[in-house]
């Protein structure tokens, strides 16, 4: 049998103040979730500002990121490549940049999401995150 690793309340606190961080340092008023490796919300935070539409983004980015086990912006670029039958995937809605999973030991074990700036800004943000548990 293997051992699982999971996320624990303190590794969510530690991902939410990095992100959080690093998106106030910057001035970016974001939206950002962490999930949990079947794509369970476990953590939501908006900034001042962000709009309302990161708050839909942000988890939906973290889900698919958690269940797809990558990076979404390889979504999106599958879809941009012209593959836009890939639209068609149940359940899916963040196939946007902005989602990355977190590896622990070779294992997904959740994702963050952000969403609320330049797609490539909200990847920073949610790798700062994800940095932050060591």
């Amino acid at each position: 049998m293997k051992t699982k690793h999971c996320l624990e309340l303190q590794d969510l606190k530690k991902i939410a103040s990095a992100c959080e961080n690093h998106a106030l340092h910057n001035n970016w008023a974001v939206s950002f979730a962490i999930v949990d490796d079947g794509g369970h919300l476990l953590w939501m935070q908006r900034l001042d500002g962000a709009p309302a539409f990161s708050a839909h983004m942000a988890p939906a980015k973290a889900h698919t990121a958690a269940m797809g086990r990558r990076e979404t912006k390889i979504y999106e670029d599958t879809i941009n490549n012209g593959r836009y039958a890939f639209l068609s995937a149940p359940d899916i809605k963040g196939m946007l940049e902005g989602g990355v999973p977190i590896v622990k030991d070779g294992q997904v074990i959740g994702a963050v999401g952000v969403s609320g700036v330049k797609s490539n800004e909200d990847v920073q943000i949610a790798k700062a995150g994800i940095a932050a548990l060591g």
